[in-house]
């Protein structure tokens, strides 16, 4: 199954038989809220028109839990993550498509939650919300409550010390933008940097200018090139686990299986205790 849909495509499946569920996550990393400025507003932009039939699930609230020693963005409670789903009517025996505003990072994150805690059928609308030309809507949807009981998978989730194994044993992408991997730059964080033996593969890179992915053929060259090689167990870590989530989505298109550190480079480095690396070489 592919793990994105196109804008054509989610609207021959909304006027299907078996239309999905639609959840609209329009979000966006705000350093301008660390400038005191304010922060984007993904409710309002959902209020303001959405996809017809779209719920909204707030990231910050609904796909993680509050801030603190596990990162900007923990997982959440399975139980908060859970209510948020069946609130929406997402079930197991129906698909759930995923959109944001756009970047794909906030969508993709929502992808995975679903995918790693037990759902079935999932996809991202490729390229997002500006792709849409359909009609949209500025009432709220009330749909019948879903049956989604997350269970977590045995895979696909790393923490600190399973991501340090495996820039060891296999291949760990850091989905960061290039300054802040090799150090020279750091926004957000106490410190910049990479994980050791982390190799630099921006999540931006994924893309063409239209915020669609890159073609499968690319994306899998693309990696491979990066050393995603020979069945070699593959990772990815970000800033707090968002564009990491959609560098792991980047991957499923090319047909490459990864785990996300969650937790990532706001945990990491947190810690005065682990190593960081800077420059371009990843050691």
């Amino acid at each position: 199954m592919n793990a994105i849909i196109s804008a054509s495509e989610l609207a021959s499946d909304l006027a299907g038989q078996r239309p999905p569920v639609l959840l609209d996550v329009r979000w966006q990393l705000s350093v301008a809220k660390a400038a005191g400025e304010p922060a984007f507003d993904g409710r309002a932009a959902y209020a303001a028109g959405h996809i017809p039939g779209a719920v909204y699930v707030d990231l910050d609230d609904e796909l993680a839990s509050e801030p603190g020693e596990n990162g900007r963005h923990p997982l959440p409670d399975l139980e908060v993550f859970g209510a948020a789903m069946r609130r929406a009517g997402v079930t197991a025996a129906r698909p759930v498509v995923v959109y944001d505003g756009g970047q794909g990072w906030a969508a993709a994150r929502a992808w995975w939650l679903l995918r790693w805690t037990g759902h079935p059928d999932v996809r991202v609308l490729d390229g997002g919300l500006p792709t849409w030309e359909g009609p949209s809507q500025t009432s709220v949807p009330t749909p019948a409550e879903g049956d989604f009981e997350p269970v977590p998978g045995a895979g696909g989730l790393l923490d600190a010390d399973g991501a340090a194994a495996l820039a060891r044993a296999g291949v760990l992408f850091d989905a960061r933008a290039g300054e802040r991997y090799r150090g020279e730059v750091e926004p957000i964080d106490r410190i910049g940097g990479h994980i050791p033996g982390a190799v630099s593969a921006p999540t931006n890179e994924n893309v063409g200018g239209d915020g669609r992915f890159l073609p499968a053929e690319e994306l899998a060259g693309r990696f491979k090139a990066l050393g995603a090689a020979d069945g070699s167990p593959v990772g990815v870590y970000c800033g707090s686990g968002v564009s990491g989530a959609h560098e792991v989505l980047a991957l499923a298109v090319a047909g490459i299986d990864a785990a996300l550190y969650v937790g990532s480079w706001s945990e990491w480095s947190s810690d005065p205790s682990r190593p960081v690396a800077v420059g371009p070489d990843p050691q």
